[in-house]
């Protein structure tokens, strides 16, 4: 309902349905509380004025996504075995190579003792196949024997280092697989998730343990095909992000997909965010855009500017009434829901926004607060 106060003075009933029918016509073009009639002033609340500021404005395509940790990694069993023993928990922070859990290794243990073995025989077998060609050598010098029977020492001593050599990838391959028993972190960072216990048998491939590094966190969006141009690597971008409502955080683009989506025609990015502190997690949902250009300049609300005509204009506050007055515009910016003005306006003025767009111009307008103004 549109509100109305009583005038004190002598308007007649003619003025008054007049100003009734402007103020019925203005709270059809905006937002907000209309504008209430006192004689030939109009009343406007604080939520139907806005001053023009110095602020940075950006442009560019607004994009969203979730947060996830730039660095994660699921560390997997490569052998089979029993876990004997964990040693770290979610939430646990965890160095490079820091031990995680430990699997069964008693059969592993046993072939690389076999190994071993295996590995000292065939370096005995190589010695002695060594000696016979160099004391064959010497003999065949002397005329002592013939030169078929170093030739038979010498493939006897080239048989002997190929099992040697053997033997020797064996038992690597079994110190190898006795290594995979113990369970490591791949870099630092912190367990977010523990996915056995002891007691548990895991086969090669099974999820043992999360691990992620909270340094830094990434944020996979998408922009329009027609927006591309305004996106590059290295362009920053502003975020909010769900339970941090009052904060902006600055990443920058590290990544743009070279092939668009064939359904949505859009392209993937990947923003990467610093975490100092460690304050963000992965799982929150963030909202953004992507500053392709930033400046300072005279900033005002989009809601305060009347694009239907040729010239854009807004209704400016003047010694208490309200002048048309057309202004140039420069960046706008989705995020913030707002607009350069390159001329026209100047830092400082006040302007009429929402259903005070509607005033005639010329009319005197007074501004206070919304709570004032009665109710039915």
């Amino acid at each position: 309902m549109i509100l109305f106060e009583r005038s004190r003075g002598t308007a007649s009933r003619g003025t008054l349905v007049a100003l009734a029918g402007a103020v019925l016509i203005a709270g059809c073009k905006g937002g907000g509380a209309a504008p209430v009639a006192t004689d030939s002033t109009m009343v406007v609340g604080t939520e139907n004025v806005a001053v023009v500021t110095l602020s940075p404005i950006h442009s560019g395509p607004a994009i969203s996504g979730t947060l996830t940790p730039e660095e994660q990694a699921t560390v997997r069993a490569e052998v089979s075995g029993a876990i004997l023993q964990t040693y770290a928990e979610q939430g646990d922070r965890v160095g490079k190579g820091a031990r995680l859990a430990r699997i069964d290794d008693s059969a592993i243990r046993d072939q690389v003792l076999s190994a071993q073995s295996a590995v000292t025989t065939a370096q005995n077998s190589a010695s002695i196949a060594q000696r016979d060609v160099e004391r064959n050598r010497t003999l065949l010098q002397a005329g002592a024997i013939p030169p078929r029977t170093l030739e038979e020492s010498q493939n006897a001593l080239t048989s002997a280092q190929a099992q040697l050599a053997n033997a020797r990838a064996q038992m690597a391959n079994a110190q190898k697989q006795l290594d995979k028993t113990s369970i490591v972190s791949p870099f630092a960072g912190v367990v977010s998730q523990r996915q056995v216990s002891a007691g548990d048998v895991v086969q090669p491939g099974g999820a043992l343990f999360t691990v992620v590094n909270p340094e830094s966190m990434r944020l996979e969006a998408s922009v329009p095909a027609d927006a591309l141009s305004q996106v590059h690597v290295g362009a920053p971008v502003s975020f909010t992000v769900n339970g941090y409502p009052n904060r902006e955080f600055t990443g920058r683009v590290t990544l743009i997909n070279p092939i668009a989506d064939p359904s949505t025609r859009q392209v993937r990015i990947i923003v990467s965010l610093p975490n100092t502190g460690g304050i963000l997690v992965g799982g929150l949902f963030a909202n953004g855009h992507v500053a392709s250009e930033t400046h300072t300049a005279a900033v005002v609300p989009i809601a305060a500017v009347d694009e239907r005509g040729l010239q854009p204009f807004v209704m400016k506050l003047t010694r208490g009434h309200a002048v048309k007055t057309q202004v140039k515009l420069g960046l706008r910016d989705a995020a913030t829901e707002s607009v350069e003005i390159t001329s026209g306006l100047a830092p400082g003025d006040t302007i009429l926004l929402g259903a005070a767009l509607g005033i005639s111009p010329g009319t005197p307008v007074k501004v206070r607060a919304t709570t004032d103004v009665k109710g039915p």
